[in-house]
């Protein structure tokens, strides 16, 4: 009986042991299921705040880009407006002479019983064919073709559109007739305006002007004192194909085939430099043996020659050694020129970073090459510039 009791409290302890070790297994499951949704909720809000800083930073980085393209835009329009401040008051002067030349044809026309739609084609048709030939002759000049039948042209139809608007002006202020003069002038001098900014800076300098000058001066006493060899260059470009010899060479050429010496010298000039010695008392005295005296003469006549950076040497005057002349001592190289100072470089350095903005914008690297050619300076300067820019752009984005 006892055996039985005994049996069943070990029946039940173990049955309780058994719960306690389910309900244990039970708890680390639920435990282990709610560490590992603890895990995946931390993983999905490290992804998700990840997924937002990179979003963010891309927001900043599109942001940064556009600021920097529309900083460089505007530092490229700067640059030009500061480049070319003629263009811009060109351009405003032209719209201010072309607006009221139409509007005063327009007038005219419409004054004459013509149309509105009409008068505003045909005063199109004048201001506006003046300009198509003016655009066609700069196409054509540019091209390299003849532009003088265009600006004929340009001239020819702008003037019939003053006559247009100096007769309405006439008809119209008769109180204030010279108002007809301004409205007349309104057609020419948008014109006039475009013609001096296409042309009237390509005229020659005063430098150039007197270098003509002077070279034509030059030929000039050059036909006056020296006909025979001019006419001798002149038949030896003739005889050579078209370009192959200039003046200067075709010059130097017939002066050796008359004179046997070089420009500038010959044997006349040779025996008026000795005579000149001869009158001051001295004279050359003949010895027996002829190679002595060549030798002495040849040296007199070097000492007594006006050019002597042009001659030959004395012995090959004297009838020994070579003919060919010596060579002029070499010249020592000059060192290269030395780089901007830091001081000139850091001035140049806002118009460095403007063009980095600009190499940024348009997805290109910064480059010291790029730098060196926007900005028109030595390479050299150039990889200075570069480091500082970089240095400068780390700078601001820390």
């Amino acid at each position: 009986m006892s055996s039985y009791r005994e049996d069943r409290r070990a029946d039940r302890a173990a049955e309780r042991a058994q719960d306690r070790e389910d309900r244990r297994l039970e708890l680390d499951a639920r435990l282990d299921a709610e560490r590992l949704r603890a895990e995946e909720k931390r993983k999905d809000a490290d992804a998700k705040r990840r997924q937002e800083q990179a979003d963010r930073k891309a927001k900043l980085a599109e942001k940064q880009a556009k600021k920097a393209a529309a900083a460089a835009k505007r530092a490229k329009l700067v640059r030009w407006l500061k480049a070319n401040p003629a263009t811009l008051f060109v351009g405003f002067v032209m719209v201010a002479s072309i607006v009221p030349a139409v509007l005063s044809q327009i007038g005219a026309l419409t004054g004459a019983s013509v149309a509105a739609p009409m008068a505003g084609l045909l005063a199109a048709m004048l201001e506006g064919g003046a300009w198509a030939i003016t655009f066609m002759g700069k196409q054509a000049e540019d091209s390299g073709r003849e532009p003088r039948k265009y600006r004929i042209g340009t001239w020819a139809v702008a003037t019939v559109a003053a006559a247009v608007n100096f007769w309405h002006g006439w008809e119209q202020y008769s109180e204030h007739r010279w108002v007809a003069l301004v409205l007349g002038a309104s057609s020419l001098f948008a014109i006039y305006i475009w013609d001096l900014k296409t042309h009237g800076s390509h005229g020659k300098t005063k430098a150039e002007k007197q270098a003509e000058k002077d070279r034509a001066r030059h030929v000039a006493a050059r036909r006056k004192h020296h006909p025979q060899i001019v006419e001798a260059a002149v038949k030896l470009q003739s005889a050579l194909p078209y370009g192959a010899l200039d003046d200067e060479a075709a010059f130097a050429a017939a002066w050796r085939i008359h004179t046997g010496a070089e420009p500038g010298l010959s044997a006349e000039l040779y025996a008026t430099a000795t005579n000149a010695v001869l009158s001051l008392g001295s004279a050359f005295e003949l010895a027996d043996n002829v190679r002595e005296e060549l030798l002495e003469t040849g040296f007199k006549a070097a000492r007594l020659n006006p050019f002597p950076e042009l001659t030959q040497s004395p012995e090959a005057q004297a009838g020994i050694g070579s003919n060919t002349p010596e060579k002029s001592p070499e010249v020592p190289r000059q060192t290269a020129p030395r780089g901007r100072s830091e001081a000139e470089l850091k001035e140049l350095l806002p118009d460095a970073l403007a063009v980095a903005a600009e190499l940024v914008a348009e997805g290109r690297q910064i480059s010291a090459s790029a730098l060196a050619k926007r900005l028109q300076i030595r390479r050299e300067d150039a990889v200075v510039l570069r480091d500082l820019v970089v240095e400068q752009r780390r700078l601001h984005v820390a």
